[in-house]
């Protein structure tokens, strides 16, 4: 006699939200963000593969609260100490940019997922994108007021950093930078990459060296 098919269990415990983002994250972290489906989360908690939808509409949904898990976790792991020397914060905020998604690639994918499409106004993951991104915009400004940084637009140079810490971090977790000569750990690439742009940024940098003379002053104070 054929062995009967099982049936999901009845879920009788806590918040079925919670528990089914749960789930998607464990998903995630052990067999990657291709197997991550609507059912494959009901099926882990154990109730009907209906269920989700209730809560999330569509697969899109619950990658939308995935990722908004994950930019929380994310702001958590960026939270530096304020008393912290500021050029130093910035670069530990970088680090540990690297290390969340080096420790954590396949939510750090689906952070970014092309099927998340335009992010709601508003919704709880513009909320959670925006609030890890304010950790940077904040430590930027501390630092400009400090000196360490030129003055202008924080947003804009806080998008300069992003844009360099998570491009590392993109191409260390899928795996780009293998024999090409760098340093294997992805902190010292963090920190050097760091300092790079900070020379840039930084009160007498790119800006001293792009000024007219600037050149021409330095040999005759040299001389």
């Amino acid at each position: 006699m054929p062995r009967a098919r099982s049936q999901p269990r009845p879920y009788h415990h806590g918040n079925l939200r919670e528990a089914l983002v749960d789930a998607a994250l464990a998903i995630l972290a052990e067999e990657g963000v291709a197997a991550l489906t609507l059912r494959s989360a009901a099926r882990r908690v154990g109730v009907s593969h209906a269920a989700p939808k209730n809560h999330f509409g569509d697969l899109r949904g619950l990658l939308a609260a995935v990722a908004a898990e994950g930019f929380r976790r994310l702001a958590a792991a960026m939270q530096v100490p304020k008393d912290e020397d500021t050029a130093e914060r910035l670069l530990a905020i970088g680090r540990a940019y690297v290390r969340f998604a080096q420790t954590s690639p396949e939510l750090f994918r689906a952070m970014f997922h092309p099927g998340l499409g335009p992010r709601e106004p508003g919704g709880e993951l513009d909320q959670a994108s925006t609030a890890a991104l304010g950790v940077l915009v904040e430590a930027v400004g501390t630092a400009q007021a400090a000196g360490t940084v030129r003055e202008g637009d924080a947003m804009e140079l806080s998008m300069a950093a992003w844009s360099l810490v998570h491009g590392l971090s993109t191409l260390l977790v899928d795996g780009h930078l293998a024999r090409k000569g760098l340093p294997r750990d992805g902190f010292v690439l963090a920190r050097a990459l760091g300092e790079h742009l900070l020379r840039g940024v930084g009160v007498d940098g790119g800006r001293a060296r792009s000024e007219p003379g600037a050149r021409a002053r330095r040999k005759s104070e040299r001389a």
